[in-house]
């Protein structure tokens, strides 16, 4: 009798050992990314949640990891003349003007024209390029240029190999330009410009980049100034900002050390506007 009690006991302990371990798993299942409570870098779609707005990184964009870029010229400490200023691009396994195959290009502004290159100069707003080859105004003076791969959302391409840093020499300047290539730095590339209707507007990508550096919860972060609502990222992704409201919107992107002090260099701290409009 005693053997047969012990049997019973064991059988419904491990019942009981069963369906406890089976609600747990439900109910992890069930939670979304904001309710996830983990240490070390902030989940992949967390939701940082403030004053209306939200703001969550995503990685699920299609990856291109054998994508490669370079510019040939103008070349790496090279002398041009001022005015229309030639680039050309070796460019491999990616295609130019190929529209990104994944449902981000439905819910985000998105070129028609297709994926491209983002050329920067001096963390001035990027230009898109659909080709390899094409002339730019830029005026006399050392210049820092950033070239990398964008998805036709915008998007870069992270990966090394997939941009360009290079400081040139426009002209006769009478001004050098104190920018260290080795040291970490932090390039604004969107948002950008106007969004018009739901489909631009709802959400809103954000996405920088980063060179000699990454993000992390005990080393750099970006700490992102929305509206005046303060956001730390410490992963380097594309992030989404959703409860904009219409009319004209400010960002503030600052690249900084664990203890929230701006690290030096001429870009690592940037502030933009743009725009969001109902649709017509």
């Amino acid at each position: 009798m005693k053997k047969m009690y012990l049997l019973v006991a064991s059988a419904l302990m491990l019942c009981f050992s069963a369906c406890d371990t089976a609600r747990q798993t439900q109910e992890a299942e069930n939670q979304t990314p904001a309710e996830t409570s983990v240490g070390g870098p902030t989940p992949v779609g967390a939701v940082m949640s403030k004053n209306g707005l939200r703001v969550y990184a995503f990685d699920n964009s299609q990856r291109y990891p054998e994508s490669q870029l370079r510019l040939n010229t103008p070349p790496a400490g090279g002398v041009v003349e001022p005015g229309p200023v030639q680039f050309s691009y070796s460019l491999s396994n990616y295609e130019l003007t190929r529209m990104t195959p994944h449902s981000n290009a439905e819910h985000m502004a998105n070129s028609h024209q297709g994926q491209h290159i983002h050329n920067i100069v001096d963390n001035e707003p990027y230009t898109a390029h659909y080709e390899t080859e094409f002339t730019k105004e830029i005026g006399e003076g050392e210049h820092v240029i950033l070239s990398f791969l964008s998805r036709s959302y915008h998007e870069s391409l992270k990966h090394k190999g997939a941009y360009d840093l290079r400081k040139i020499t426009v002209g006769k300047p009478t001004e050098s330009l104190e920018f260290d290539e080795s040291a970490p730095h932090m390039f604004y590339s969107r948002p950008k410009g106007e969004y018009v209707g739901p489909a631009e507007t709802e959400k809103v990508m954000l996405d920088f980049y980063l060179v000699n550096t990454d993000l992390s919860t005990t080393g750099n972060k970006v700490r992102a100034t929305i509206n005046g609502t303060e956001f730390i990222l410490d992963r380097w992704m594309p992030y989404i900002m959703e409860g904009l409201p219409m009319g004209e919107n400010t960002i503030k992107l600052e690249l900084i050390d664990n203890n929230g002090n701006v690290l030096p260099g001429p870009f690592n701290s940037v502030e933009r506007t743009f725009t969001l409009k109902p649709a017509a």
